[in-house]
């Protein structure tokens, strides 16, 4: 088959870490030839999904990961799978590349679907299933959001649409600088805020569990750096081994028919304790690491789950 890849740029990733990297290194194994673009290589042009970018190979050497060939344009009618796998932000530019890629539906098979991934951003997914969640709010107004931290006091606060824990604040029941935060925040965004209840199991550690087409296959544990309250791996989080427990069972129980009914088949989910925080379904990561810790090759199980579908 002939693979997309939109994303980032791919001569600047860590192949230790990087997902798209496993995903085209498995692909490549499994004989498919792979192509690169960027996002901002996208284009409408008088009906067709146009993207300008190289054919590629990849091998396990940092520095030297990838060859590319010369830069040609694509129809993108004419490939076989489009990855969308910028990272956030989940922006207006980030929106309309999956309108873009969703005239594509019917002839291009495009992972994660555009459409349901514009529709369940991260931390908004989560709102459909209250009870597996910790209290939370979405809002913009000061007063409103300062009546949350009230109830709560001990708080989380940070960006709708951030990711890789930029912008994570933990306001304690001493704090005095919301009021600052907001301030700081509303200045350079028109988007809202979100805060959730704090939860303590945080110190134990952030847990990803990773679905493919809907079914968990294992999980990663990401400790927070000593300090620190986010546990991202972006920020000094170390990953470690972890099983998957009943209530992380349970959890994937409930979301799993509906990412696969909709199309997500890598999804990565944040679980603290007993309560799912998010869903990320943009550009989720942990395959790596699973495959580290476990020996499960979830690349080759989302590969699978992809050529069943063609």
């Amino acid at each position: 088959m002939k693979i997309a890849f939109q994303m980032d740029p791919i001569q600047s990733v860590n192949i230790n870490a990087d997902s798209s990297f496993r995903l085209a290194e498995e692909a490549q194994a499994r004989g498919h030839e792979l192509f690169f673009y960027s996002p901002d290589k996208l284009a409408y042009d008088e009906g067709r999904i146009l993207a300008v970018g190289h054919w590629f190979t990849v091998q396990r050497v940092q520095g030297d990961h990838v060859a590319l060939a010369p830069e040609v344009q694509v129809d993108l009618e004419e490939v076989d799978v489009v990855w969308l796998r910028q990272d956030p932000p989940f922006d207006m530019s980030y929106i309309t590349s999956t309108h873009l890629l969703d005239r594509l539906k019917g002839k291009t098979l495009v992972v994660n679907d555009p459409f349901w991934v514009r529709n369940y951003p991260e931390k908004l997914l989560v709102l459909d299933f209250p009870d597996l969640t910790p209290p939370t709010m979405i809002a913009r107004d000061l007063e409103t959001i300062k009546s949350f931290k009230a109830r709560h006091q001990d708080v989380i606060l940070k960006p709708l649409y951030g990711n890789g824990g930029a912008g994570v604040f933990r306001l304690d029941a001493n704090d005095r600088n919301l009021s600052s935060l907001h301030e700081l925040f509303t200045g350079f965004s028109r988007e809202p805020l979100i805060m959730q209840k704090f939860l303590p199991d945080v110190s134990a550690g952030d847990k990803r569990v990773i679905l493919v087409d809907g079914e968990a296959v294992g999980a990663i544990n990401r400790v927070p750096a000593e300090g620190e309250t986010r546990s991202n791996m972006h920020v000094g989080g170390r990953p470690e081994k972890i099983g998957l427990t009943e209530r992380d069972l349970e959890i994937c129980a409930r979301i799993g028919p509906l990412l696969k009914e909709k199309g997500q088949v890598f999804v990565g989910i944040d679980v603290i304790g007993n309560y799912l925080t998010e869903i990320n379904v943009t550009s989720p990561t942990g395959i790596q690491e699973l495959e580290r810790f476990d020996g499960i090759n979830v690349a080759e199980k989302i590969w699978q789950a992809i050529e069943a579908k063609l």
